[in-house]
C-alpha cells in the first residue's frame, strides 16, 4: 500500500527507517573517534555534519537526472528546477528550525548533566510527546498493542542508557533534554502532516532543512571553535566525511522520506534503534564491556521496534473503510 502524497509504499518508508535509526548510531562511535583524533568541539563537529551533508545533498541532486517537473516518483528523488511556493518555504524553515533546536538543545544537555541523563530524556520524551502530537493534531490512535511497544522500548532505552551507571542528573539539563526532545517531536509531526497532506519534493525539504540547520549551528560553532588543531589530517577528514554522508545525508534523506507516510509513534520508535546500534559499536569498535544491562535493554528495544513495525505494515495493508 502506497502513501497517496508520495507514492512511498509504506513498507519501504520502514525500510528507510530502519536504516536511518541505525546509520544514526554510528554517529556516535564516529564522533567518539573524531574526539580522540582532535580537539574539535560539539557543535563545531555538528556544524561541520550538517555543512558537509549539505553540500553531498546538494551535489546529488545536480548530479541527478531531472524529471519532468513533477518531482520524484519514490519519496526520495530529485525534481527538476520550480520555483518554490510560500508553502515550501514555510516548510523548509520549520523543519530546518526544529532540527536546529533538536541538536543544539541536545548536546547542551550532555554538557549540562551528562550523556546518560540527556539521551534518555531527549528520545525517552520524544516518543511520548510525538503520540500525544499525533494523537491531538493528526487523529492517529496508537492504540493498545502501541503503547505498550512504546512502553517496553522506553523501558529497555532507561536499561541500555542507565544500568550500571552513576548518572548525575541537574534541572537545567534536563529542560534542555526536554526542549531538544520538542524540536524532534516537531520535525516528526511536520514531516508526517505535509506527507500527508500532500507535501511535495522531500529531498528539497531535507536539503533546506540542512540550509537553515547549518545556520543555526554556525555562531555556535564559531564561538567554539570551527578549525581543528589534529596530528592526523587524514584520518579526521575520512571520519568527517562519513558522518556527513552515511548518518547525515543519507540518513536525513530517508527519515524524511520515511516519516512522511508512517504513523509518528511508530516513527519515534524506530529511531530508537540508534541508541541500540551506538551500544553494539561500543562494544565490538570501542572496547567498552558488554554488561547485562546493554543486552536486556537492547533486546528490549528491538522487540518493541520489531512489533510496532510488524503492526504498522498490517494496517498499512488494510483495505480503506468505505463511506455510505
Amino acid at each position: 500500500m502506497s502513501n497517496t502524497s508520495t507514492g512511498l509504499p509504506v513498507g519501504r518508508g520502514l525500510l528507510y527507517l530502519i536504516i536511518t535509526g541505525a546509520a544514526w548510531g554510528t554517529a556516535g562511535a564516529a564522533g567518539s573517534l573524531v574526539y580522540r583524533t582532535s580537539d574539535l568541539g560539539p557543535f563545531a563537529l555538528s556544524f561541520w555534519r550538517c555543512a558537509l551533508g549539505l553540500a553531498l545533498l546538494l551535489a546529488g541532486r545536480l548530479l541527478r537526472p531531472r524529471t519532468d517537473g513533477t518531482g520524484g516518483t519514490d519519496g526520495t528523488g530529485g525534481t527538476a528546477p520550480v520555483r518554490p511556493s510560500r508553502r515550501a518555504v514555510t516548510r523548509v524553515l520549520a523543519t530546518g528550525v526544529a532540527l536546529a533546536v533538536f541538536q543544539t538543545a541536545y548536546f547542551a544537555a550532555v554538557a549540562s548533566t551528562g550523556l546518560a541523563v540527556a539521551t534518555v530524556v531527549t528520545l525517552g520524551a520524544g516518543p511520548v510527546l510525538i503520540a500525544l502530537g499525533a494523537r491531538l493534531l493528526l487523529g492517529e490512535r496508537l492504540g493498545a498493542g502501541g503503547a505498550a511497544a512504546v512502553a517496553g522500548a522506553l523501558a529497555g532505552l532507561a536499561v541500555l542508557t542507565l544500568g550500571g551507571s552513576a548518572a548525575t542528573v541537574r534541572p537545567a539539563g534536563v529542560l534542555l533534554a526536554v526542549v531538544s526532545a520538542a524540536g524532534y517531536g516537531a520535525m516528526t509531526l511536520l514531516t508526517r502532516w505535509w506527507g500527508r497532506d500532500g507535501g511535495g519534493d522531500t529531498a528539497g525539504t531535507t536539503v533546506g532543512a540542512f540550509a537553515v540547520t547549518s545556520l543555526c549551528l554556525l555562531p555556535f560553532a564559531a564561538h567554539e571553535g570551527l578549525l581543528p588543531h589534529t596530528a592526523h589530517p587524514v584520518r579526521l577528514l575520512c571520519l568527517l566525511l562519513y558522518i556527513a554522508a552515511v548518518p547525515t545525508a543519507l540518513a536525513y534523506a530517508f527519515y524524511f522520506a520515511g516519516a512522511a507516510v508512517v504513523r509518528s509513534a511508530t516513527v519515534s520508535v524506530i529511531m530508537l534503534l540508534e541508541p541500540v546500534t551506538a551500544a553494539v559499536l561500543a562494544v565490538l569498535l570501542l572496547g567498552e564491556r558488554l554488561t547485562a544491562a546493554t543486552a536486556a535493554g537492547t533486546l528490549l528495544m528491538l522487540g518493541a521496534v520489531a512489533g510496532l513495525a510488524v503492526s504498522e505494515a498490517r494496517a498499512s495493508g488494510r483495505p480503506e473503510p468505505t463511506v455510505v
